[in-house]
């Protein structure tokens, strides 16, 4: 019985290398009564053990490999060997042969031999859209620059209002518009360093202030000399010619060094 030809899916016709392995499939309309033998086929080809394989559609296949074991010095049209297979139904499938272009490993450029395609070039990465990942990035920048932005107003108002708070600072606050014979001044005075050495302070106890609050220590003159005086102005004659508003500016300069 004369062979008929085989339904049979090839393997592209370009673009291989040595050591490439392509994949030939020859419809199975019924057993084969033997297998093609693997090994070497020709000067360009290896062939490994064929397998049978089924399809979604239930069909069965005769899956050959082939490897490609010699290289050429420019692009090349090589041959896959024509075969025959034997069926249990009498029936015998002609394969016919196929050409493969075959290029070597260096060397982009080459012509096209026997109407075949040249090797093509690497396929380009593809393009991935950046408008929406630049607007998410501005997006949430804007929200940290804002949320920073509100970090360090918040950080600022607190500095603020706890400098207003400090003794002596709140004790200026008081005095403003008081002259320095003013009761009001000095009792504003005496609250501050009160509220400085966490008690009540006089002459007897300066001491417990500046062990709270050493960064007095240089206006320690100063400060003793005010109580002196308050001393004098409440429960002596009545007058000073100390400026409370004075002390109390220089005592606001060093509490706010101290407590910036």
């Amino acid at each position: 019985m004369s062979a008929v030809p085989a339904v049979v899916e090839q393997p592209r016709p370009f673009g291989y290398v040595v050591g490439d392995i392509v994949e030939q499939r020859v419809l199975l309309q019924a057993d084969p009564t033997d297998l093609p033998r693997a090994g070497r086929v020709g000067v360009w080809f290896d062939r490994r053990m064929p397998s049978i394989s089924q399809d979604a559609q239930g069909r069965r296949w005769l899956v050959v490999d082939y490897q490609l074991i010699n290289a050429p010095q420019g692009l090349t049209t090589v041959n896959m060997p024509a075969w025959e297979l034997a069926t249990k139904s009498g029936q015998t499938l002609s394969i016919p042969q196929w050409p493969l272009s075959v290029g070597p490993l260096t060397g982009r450029t080459v012509i096209a031999q026997g109407g075949l395609q040249a090797l093509r070039a690497d396929r380009p990465a593809p393009i991935v859209p950046t408008e929406p990942i630049a607007r998410q990035i501005e997006i949430w920048t804007g929200a940290f620059a804002l949320t920073l932005l509100i970090w360090i107003a918040w950080l600022a108002w607190r500095n603020w209002r706890d400098a207003r708070d400090r003794p002596f600072a709140r004790a200026a606050r008081e005095m403003r518009g008081v002259g320095d014979d003013a009761p009001q001044a000095w009792q504003a005075l005496h609250r501050a360093f009160d509220r400085t050495a966490g008690r009540v302070v006089q002459t007897a106890t300066l001491v417990s202030l500046f062990e709270r609050a050493r960064y007095l220590e240089p206006l320690r003159p100063r400060i003793e000399e005010f109580f002196r005086c308050s001393a004098d102005y409440f429960f002596g004659s009545g007058a000073s010619s100390l400026s409370v508003h004075a002390l109390c500016n220089d005592l606001r300069r060093v509490e706010r060094r101290y407590h910036p």
